[in-house]
């Protein structure tokens, strides 16, 4: 007899595959693995100082002067300032000692003490930036500050622009419906932290119907300096600023041999300046380079500051708050010299602007003064070529369009007879 086994065949086993937990990646600050440490993040007090911040991290004094000795060549403690962010990277343990710290300078730029061994290393790190171009284009309403912060831009911006048109425009003159055009760049960290703005490319303004350009252009190779020229190679720069205010003033007594003066009875009293009213505390720029040879405080002139540019030329700043300048500086076009005041006769605040031509008293505002040069010859070709795709790209930008009611009011006005005018409620 036969006798016959049924076998059930064995279930086919799966093979077993180990998941691999991916492990997390590493979260870096200036470098170091924060998983690694106690991370402190704070700003520093007024009156306290670097080795304020490292005893209170449980370092001792003695490291304290060791680290301070050995990075004094890359970076000086004794200069950390009040209000100024910084990290401090300690070890897990329970002591929480400190290891390593991380002053920041801005934004992007800061000072890294390693002291986590033997050896002490400070170096300097800098964030990467991204930097954007940007086109904007604006209609003035009141003044360039208010336009501008209309349109979202800062006053980093706003100031560059008024650098690069000081000598050609009088911004205290802007008019209602003058338009300007940029070209600019703005600066980012990780493409989201705004930390500034770059160049500003090219520039157009349209004042009282005459286009205004401006481009960068750096015509000393060697030298390296950027430089602002118009589309015909003409430096915007000139050897005077048109005001010694960049902001926020108004020229309330013009030079005027025949000015009648209430100080001193409503008598005929010569007026040899310009009056430049400002709020209290505004700047007062110099308006070229050149040598103080006057900074004191006398009289009717109140404090003042008398620069020498050369020997022709000598202007004169009257009723200073405070003086920023002593005799003997030498001031670069532009720099701030002291701050609008009331001092010496004098009815409200303002700088009262005197400029001297060989030694005599004129009206800088009728006056030809001197321009920089111009591009040189050889130079022109490759000017031209530069500024060909910008001044295309400018003419791309469109200015702001009316608001739909200012155009209504317009078309209403416009087909009015001759003499007639719309009144309207808003």
């Amino acid at each position: 007899m036969v006798v016959f086994f049924a076998c059930k065949e064995e279930a086919k086993k799966e093979p077993i595959v180990e998941k691999k937990i991916a492990k997390p990646k590493p979260v870096l600050l200036y470098g170091y693995d924060i998983a690694d440490y106690h991370v402190t993040h704070d700003t520093i007090k007024n009156g306290e100082s670097f080795g304020v911040i490292l005893d209170r991290h449980h370092v001792l004094y003695p490291k304290i002067n060791k680290i301070a000795a050995t990075i004094k060549d890359t970076f000086d403690v004794r200069r950390i300032g009040a209000g100024k962010p910084y990290v401090v990277l300690s070890s897990k343990d329970s002591l929480k000692q400190a290891k390593v710290f991380i002053y920041k300078h801005n934004k992007v730029a800061a000072t890294v003490i390693d002291f986590k061994d033997s050896t002490i290393t400070a170096y300097n790190h800098r964030k990467k930036i991204k930097v954007l171009e940007k086109t904007i284009a604006g209609e003035i309403k009141t003044n360039l500050s208010f336009t501008m912060d209309s349109l979202g831009l800062r006053p980093g911006l706003t100031n560059r622009v008024a650098d690069i048109y000081a000598w050609t425009l009088d911004f205290y003159r802007l008019q209602k419906g003058d338009k300007f055009k940029l070209i600019y760049e703005e600066k980012f960290i990780n493409d989201t932290v705004f930390v500034g703005y770059g160049e500003v490319k090219a520039a157009i303004f349209k004042h009282k119907g005459e286009d205004l350009y401006a481009y960068q252009f750096v015509a000393d190779t060697v030298k390296n300096v950027a430089e602002f020229y118009d589309e015909k190679g003409n430096m915007l720069r000139s050897t005077f600023l048109r005001s010694p205010i960049k902001f926020q003033y108004r020229i309330s007594s013009r030079y005027n041999l025949r000015r009648r003066i209430k100080l001193y009875g409503n008598r005929i009293r010569p007026h040899k300046g310009t009056d430049f009213a400002a709020p209290y505390g505004t700047p007062i720029m110099t308006t070229a380079s050149g040598t103080v040879v006057e900074s004191a405080r006398r009289g009717g002139n109140g404090n003042y500051v008398k620069v020498k540019h050369n020997s022709t030329y000598t202007t004169q700043y009257l009723h200073m708050k405070r003086r920023n300048v002593r005799v003997g500086d030498y001031v670069k076009q532009g720099a701030i010299i002291g701050w609008v005041g009331m001092t010496g006769n004098t009815s409200g605040p303002h700088v009262c602007y005197r400029f001297w031509k060989y030694g005599r008293q004129v009206d800088p505002f009728r006056e030809k003064l001197p321009s920089a040069k111009p591009l040189n010859d050889s130079i022109k070709p490759r000017y031209f070529k530069y500024i060909a795709p910008l001044k295309k790209q400018l003419e791309g930008i469109k200015y702001p369009e009316l608001a739909i009611d200012t155009l209504l009011l317009k078309k209403k006005t416009d087909s009015l007879p001759k003499g007639h005018e719309i009144i309207e409620n808003f």
